[in-house]
């Protein structure tokens, strides 16, 4: 099954950008299909695959933070590919 996750780090604290950084940089390198904007990460890819990938990086993330919040969104589909028509 084909999942689109979105994902949003927010780090509670005055020095945050390291954390979401390192956590982006280990989702590249997972050789899953990940695309960031300003306000999220997307990743995309077979369930299990992503799902394993997301449940060590996102602890890990979570680990390098003192205070932190961590949204995730998830659709049963590979966005991957949405270009808006308008």
């Amino acid at each position: 099954m084909k999942i689109s996750v979105e994902l949003t780090l927010t780090p509670l604290q005055d020095i945050y950008e390291p954390a979401i950084i390192d956590f982006i940089k280990q989702l590249r390198a997972s050789g899953l299909t990940v695309l960031e904007n300003p306000l999220s990460t997307q990743v995309y890819g077979e369930y299990d695959k992503v799902m394993g990938v997301l449940n060590k990086e996102m602890k890990t993330a979570l680990e390098s933070v003192e205070r932190g919040l961590l949204y995730i969104k998830i659709v049963k589909s590979d966005r991957s590919d949405y270009a808006a028509d308008f």
